[in-house]
């Protein structure tokens, strides 16, 4: 039994209960705050709220950690798939052969879309925003997917195995129907031949009478890439998940939520802002030296992007990880990236500098993942699009955790309201 928190207000104690997590994570339990003491807590941005209690992923960010159902990220990266992960983060344990099986077969068999989403596709302008483009068509999932989205939770559960398949899949494909629309080009059909990765490379390149080959490399890398971004506990779009979900909506309209709030520069655009930051400084013939010295001086303006997490107050263990399989895969495949070059540079200065030390800015994952993108052959504008195909695993394990739950309540946060006092309406011909 953990120890009671005791709390003094208006010469009156109150005592709340207090929460243990597995890891010895601990929580003073305020459900009944309000209604005991008439105040509410605040905390804007819920840096300090515990909006749930969830066994999908852990994070440490005081010494890095991240593990998703309690296998470290370091295990899964060096010996999972994407595919595997996401069956895991779904359903909880690691799947036997026979398991793992039938997922691929769902998802391959899911990974189709209807004719008429292709030409609701073609519908959008050439020079549309790619992540505009993906919450439009994971909204309209949930037409074209109608028996797996009734907004009857116990209906959408008992079609949950082909919804998950489809959710996660169908991302994929219409990313990439998306990309070719934007370049004037036929959608390719997906083949069901093909790993999740390479059938997504071949969705985004095949040309007629030139299929895309698959490159082991390759595959390796963007496997890693989605795996490394399956699932990362409460962030903005994962919360904006379980928020719609908490109100009974159905898994497809709960991750189009979700791709809208990752849309943000500050969530999932930041690799691109990485990317940019690069190119701007190989622009000048800096090698990132003086660059540092500017962001330092906190005068020009500039900052030094791919740095600091919200939570990782140490090394990102996704950061480690990914950037060890950039060099490999740029070595491998002979490109000499001059960015790659400049990345490597800041990441020693800044290790070495007790101005980034001291503030806790270590290389996070956005500081290595837009070189490997840009390496695949992926545009800078599709970034944020990955980032989405990699995060729908958690995404549809959080919805699936709300709708389990027979006692979930609707999300509703409360505010401090600082508007106008009570005040008499004023009719028109009275205004000043």
């Amino acid at each position: 039994m953990s120890k009671p928190a005791v709390l003094t207000l208006d010469d009156k104690e109150y005592v709340f209960p207090t929460i243990k997590g597995v890891e010895n994570e601990k929580a003073v339990d305020f459900r009944t705050l309000r209604s005991a003491t008439g105040y509410i807590s605040y905390d804007e941005g819920y840096g300090n709220t515990g909006s749930c209690q969830s066994e999908i992923t852990y994070i440490d960010g005081e010494v890095g950690i991240l593990r998703y159902r309690g296998i470290p990220i370091e295990q899964l990266a060096d010996k999972s798939s994407f595919l595997e992960s996401s069956y895991m983060l779904l359903y909880g344990d690691l799947p036997t052969q026979f398991e793992l099986d039938q997922f691929t077969t769902r998802v391959r068999k899911g990974a189709a879309v209807s004719p008429m989403m292709c030409d609701a596709l073609k519908g959008f302008p050439r020079d549309a925003p790619p992540m505009g483009m993906l919450g439009s068509m994971l909204g309209a999932m949930s037409c074209y997917n109608a028996s797996m989205a009734t907004n009857d939770r116990a209906v959408d559960l008992e079609h949950f195995d082909e919804a998950a398949a489809a959710a996660i899949a169908q991302t994929a494909t219409a990313a990439a129907l998306g990309y070719r629309v934007t370049k004037g080009l036929e959608g390719n059909q997906p083949d069901p031949s093909l790993s999740f990765g390479d059938n997504f490379l071949h969705l985004m390149f095949s040309e007629e009478g030139r299929p895309y080959k698959a490159i082991p490399e390759v595959s390796r890398a963007l496997d890693l890439m989605l795996l490394l971004h399956a699932d990362h506990e409460q962030n903005c779009s994962t919360s904006t998940v379980r928020m719609v979900a908490s109100g009974g909506a159905n898994l497809f309209a709960s991750v189009a939520a979700g791709c809208g709030a990752l849309w943000g520069p500050a969530h999932g655009g930041a690799n691109m802002a990485v990317i940019k930051m690069l190119e701007e400084i190989r622009a000048t013939g800096d090698d990132g030296s003086k660059f540092i010295e500017e962001a330092k001086s906190g005068k020009s303006g500039k900052r030094l992007m791919g740095f600091g997490h919200r939570v990782y107050k140490n090394f990102d263990p996704r950061a480690k990880i990914i950037g060890k399989a950039c060099e490999e895969l740029l070595n491998k495949l002979g490109i000499d990236d001059p960015c790659l070059d400049i990345a490597r540079h800041l990441e020693q200065a800044a290790l070495a500098d007790d101005y980034f030390i001291s503030r806790n800015l270590y290389p996070n994952v956005d500081f290595y993942s837009g070189i490997v993108l840009r390496a695949l052959g992926i545009p800078s504008d599709m970034f944020t699009v990955m980032f989405a195909i990699g995060r729908m695993p958690g995404w549809v394990a959080n919805w699936r955790e709300i709708a389990m739950n027979p006692k979930m309540k609707i999300n509703r946060p409360r505010q401090i309201y600082q508007g106008p006092a009570l005040r008499d309406y004023v009719a028109m011909e009275d205004r000043g």
